[in-house]
């Protein structure tokens, strides 16, 4: 019988990792510059502050943006999660967690929004069946 090793992580070792990292930032462990890669090319990134447990690790991030070398970090207050995507096409933001209805709304409505990377996995699951389509969406 043999055994191969899964590389990826579950969510338990995500959300270990995650807290782990937040506890050290609470704590005032320093986060030092890594000599791996240079600092970034702008000292500020400006991020949205809502009210909503989902975005916690956003802000705890803020400690290990400094150690990035972001020595600015500023946050943008809106009231709720819909007011996100109209913040970052508009420019008052530079990155942001948010929720991917609202994101998926904004898009098609032809706002300027570039995603990186998906949160809240597991919390939906979307199906689909003969009659749904796609639509080509033309190039700017």
């Amino acid at each position: 019988m043999s055994h191969q090793h899964n590389n990826h992580w579950s969510r338990r070792k995500f959300l270990s990792a995650t807290a782990l990292a937040g506890t050290g930032a609470m704590l005032g462990w320093p986060s030092e510059l890594s000599a791996a890669e240079p600092p970034p090319e702008t000292k500020r990134i400006r991020l949205i502050r809502i009210t909503s447990t989902c975005h916690t690790p956003q802000y705890l991030a803020e400690d290990l943006l400094r150690g990035e070398g972001f020595a600015n970090v500023e946050y943008i207050t809106r009231a709720s999660s819909a007011d996100v995507s109209p913040a970052l096409a508009a420019g008052e933001a530079d990155i942001n967690m948010n929720f991917s209805g609202p994101v998926l709304v904004n898009l098609d409505a032809g706002q300027p929004i570039v995603v990186l990377a998906g949160v809240h996995v597991g919390c939906f699951e979307l199906f689909g069946g003969p009659s749904a389509t796609s639509r080509a969406r033309p190039s700017p």
